[in-house]
């Protein structure tokens, strides 16, 4: 599994308007190819990895090393800094690393021929202090046509999750331990949903995530199967799998991330709904946002540092990464800035919105608790992502590729690596900005609302013929539905539900679910991603 370059925990990095301009520093990588590792102050040797010839590396290159590691990037930095790389040309190189993973996705579904159905929706008699009543059991689905596209290849992943309670199945004992973990329990019983509340989340966290899957029964009615899920909304994983000798016998608990010691069910973010409690929209529309104001600013034009803002109190990582601002006459090509969410509420969040931080031509990503939110904004903007390597696995993390989709960082040395990333990126503008646009591409297309329903109908799904038992409601759950959330929320919150909303069923197919991988899939991803991790230290050193 990939396990080094996942994204962490809600701190909502966004914009800065008005930093200082310095030109940036200029570091000249060696043009010699097969010099030995470099000491300390030895310029970057470019080569090509221990025991690997051009012949093997199209082997690699033409491989799907699928939501894994850092190859494409090295491969691709490795070669393209060898300034004396004989008949090599750098585009087209390029183009062979973007050929790792899946490839250009095509779209989530055919154009349906038949008329968008409507899901009614009223809040009745809102001068009632009662809420509304939820309404009948929803429909069938309607009849489609043949099955749908692959999924994207991070959807195998569900396999991954699952793979604990694979053969011995989940009983309704095992649900039930994990209620120490979760914050609500989420009961489905013939398309209807009930939630047993355990303990508020931060913010809005659980509403949001329970708005969410109200949203895949009306996209996908039907469809939804009776299930019985324990959901925690905190950061870090807490299953342990050194707890559990028989995986089996580990609770299932569903959460936003984990990470390669943890059990934990993956699932998507609240915010892909909004985060009204820091001003940000649906995904859908951030999205459109983001595209608007990357087209008003040209990737030539941005100011040509590493940009990150966002609060570090209390992450190690962070208070290093404010390190990196340049200071004492040392220039790390960073622009990094802290966030005051006090400040920024109550002005509205006018110096805080994501579209704005499309100023930057590079962006960096790095964890806080865990996971970031910040992760897929960060993405969106067609600047290169400048991602801290970490151990937290989430969603989107899972799908992404090294020098596809990002540039990773080193944490052990991080205004270093940052530096030689940005110089190297200013002096091969053609191929940086590639990896920022594919980034951008990924989000918007591999990561769109479409494709997170089908992740999240495929992993319940997944996980629902793993019951051993038939899900019941619980007898302190109370039923939940589109009406009986938007209509008594008010401001923000009902702003970002109107907005999310889904208005009408699914006339097509979800995409179909990929195979997990093989045994022989995750053997190689591992090992490459070890022989890579060597190469690009010795680059950057």
């Amino acid at each position: 599994m990939k396990g080094t370059v996942f994204p962490a925990t809600s701190s909502g990095e966004q914009d800065e308007e008005g930093a200082p301009l310095v030109p940036p520093a200029t570091e000249e990588i060696a043009e010699e190819v097969g010099a030995p590792p470099c000491k300390d102050g030895d310029a970057p040797v470019a080569r090509l990895p221990t025991g690997w010839s051009l012949s093997s590396l199209g082997a690699v290159l033409r491989t799907r090393g699928v939501g894994s590691v850092m190859v494409g990037l090295v491969l691709l930095a490795l070669l393209l800094g060898a300034r004396r790389w004989i008949d090599l040309d750098a585009s087209s190189l390029l183009g062979n690393t973007v050929s790792i993973g899946a490839g250009q996705r095509r779209r989530h579904h055919s154009n349906s021929t038949a008329p968008p159905v409507p899901i009614a929706f009223t809040c009745g008699n809102q001068t009632s202090p009662q809420p509304p009543k939820c309404p009948g059991t929803p429909g069938p689905p309607l009849p489609a046509g043949g099955p749908g596209p692959s999924c994207p290849d991070y959807f195998r992943y569900i396999h991954d999750d699952l793979r604990p309670w694979r053969d011995a199945g989940i009983t309704r004992e095992a649900v039930e331990r994990a209620r120490r973990h979760a914050y609500f329990r989420l009961v489905v019983v013939g398309g209807r949903a009930y939630v047993e509340t355990y303990q508020r989340a931060y913010q809005t966290r659980d509403v949001f995530t329970q708005w969410g899957i109200l949203q895949l029964i009306r996209r996908y009615p039907g469809r939804v199967p009776d299930l019985d899920i324990m959901f925690a909304c905190d950061d870090p994983g807490q299953v342990r799998a050194a707890d559990f000798p028989t995986p089996s016998e580990a609770p299932p608990v569903f959460r936003y991330c984990k990470d390669a010691s943890t059990l934990d069910v993956v699932f998507p973010d609240w915010s892909f709904w909004g985060w009204p409690e820091v001003g940000i929209r649906p995904w859908t529309q951030m999205l459109e946002e983001v595209r608007q104001e990357s087209e008003r600013v040209r990737w030539p034009e941005r100011q040509p540092y590493a940009f990150w803002k966002g609060n570090p109190e209390g992450y190690r990582i962070r208070h290093e990464l404010l390190s990196c601002n340049p200071s004492n006459g040392q220039e790390w090509n960073a622009r990094i800035f802290t966030q005051n969410w006090n400040h920024a509420i109550q002005n509205g969040f006018k110096d805080s919105r994501i579209p704005k931080q499309c100023i930057y031509r590079y962006k960096v990503y790095v964890e806080g608790n865990a996971w970031s939110v910040s992760e897929k904004y960060i993405l969106a903007c067609d600047s290169p992502v400048l991602f801290i390597t970490t151990p937290f696995q989430d969603i989107l993390s899972r799908g992404l590729i090294a020098g596809k989709h990002y540039w990773p960082i080193n944490r052990e040395h991080v205004c270093k690596s940052i530096k030689f990333a940005v110089n190297w990126g200013n002096e091969h503008p053609t191929q940086v900005q590639l990896i920022g646009e594919q980034g951008s591409r990924f989000v918007r297309d591999e990561m769109s609302m479409d494709y997170i329903y089908d992740y999240m109908l495929h992993l319940l799904t997944e996980y629902a013929k793993l019951l051993r038992y038939k899900p019941t409601v619980p007898e302190k759950a109370v039923e939940i539905c589109t009406e009986s959330m938007a209509c008594p929320a008010q401001g923000l919150h009902r702003d970002c539900m109107m907005d999310s909303m889904e208005r009408h069923v699914a006339s097509f197919e979800p995409c179909t679910l990929p195979p997990p991988f093989t045994p022989e899939e995750a053997k190689e991803i591992a090992e490459r991603e070890k022989e890579v991790l060597r190469n690009v230290e010795n680059m950057e050193c």
